[in-house]
């Protein structure tokens, strides 16, 4: 089995919507669309990205998707690139608003750093959406359909489906230091974390290739099997076709801030 409860990516994917009975692949094509289009808009173009916004927000109502799992994952995936984003707030150009030193804060720096977080926000919440709806085996053999190469999509088949094992061997060695009270004091804890993270790189690898060889002799081929995926037709060729008019509306309405 692909799935695992330990760490399950795709919890809505089993809904009955209309954004469901779309073909995997309908639902990529229509994610990458509105991500490119978010991501290749230039600075400062607020109403395309309001614009974008109403997009994102009807693919979430369509969807039905659990909005406190999707707004966890996308606070938690925000914290890691909050700081690249930050510096983005420090640079030249524009009227000087606040200055301390070297340090200051010019109306170019805001305009930068609110045009990139748009993009963050409106293309993270696209494709944690796209992931919550869509089964991974579905998802992975919707992209060997669109023609991504095999061992790529292998590659990221492996991936999934190791990070369950390596949680697994992680919380075994948590509570085995745990149970022999070596999770003393804040020094002592840093050294037998450390020595966990060593020994369980070797304890993962070990254990990956052996269920690897055990998944050969069963008969695995790369991809894992897909049931009852919809099959394409006319709603995904509007889907598709509505998706590009609006990534195109984006870019074609162009109303400076005032």
């Amino acid at each position: 089995m692909l799935h695992v409860n330990v760490f399950q990516l795709d919890i809505d994917s089993k809904h009955d919507t209309w954004w469901h009975s779309l073909a995997p692949r309908t639902r990529i094509l229509c994610t990458l669309l509105i991500v490119f289009a978010i991501a290749l808009t230039p600075n400062g173009r607020w109403w395309t990205w309001a614009i974008y916004g109403v997009a994102v927000l009807s693919f979430i109502l369509l969807s039905r998707v659990t909005l406190p799992v999707l707004l966890k994952r996308i606070a938690i995936e925000f914290a890691f690139i909050g700081v690249v984003l930050l510096g983005t707030l420090f640079r030249d150009g524009g009227q000087t608003i606040w200055s301390w030193g070297p340090i200051k804060i010019t109306t170019a720096g805001l305009i930068v750093l609110g045009s990139v977080t748009s993009k963050a926000l409106l293309s993270l919440v696209m494709l944690n959406l796209l992931t919550l709806t869509t089964s991974i085996p579905a998802l992975l053999n919707a992209l060997v359909a669109l023609r991504v190469p095999p061992l790529l999509v292998a590659i990221l088949a492996s991936m999934y489906r190791y990070i369950s094992v390596l949680m697994g061997e992680f919380n075994a060695m948590r509570r085995a230091a745990a149970s022999r009270n070596l999770m003393g004091n804040n020094r002592w804890q840093r050294f037998v974390i450390g020595n966990m993270m060593g020994s369980l790189f070797i304890r993962t690898y070990d254990r990956g290739e052996r269920i690897y060889q055990a998944m050969l002799a069963r008969g695995y081929q790369g991809l894992p099997p897909v049931e009852n995926v919809p099959p394409g037709g006319r709603r995904d060729i509007i889907a598709i076709t509505l998706t590009f008019i609006w990534a195109l509306l984006g870019q074609a309405i162009y109303l400076p801030w005032q």
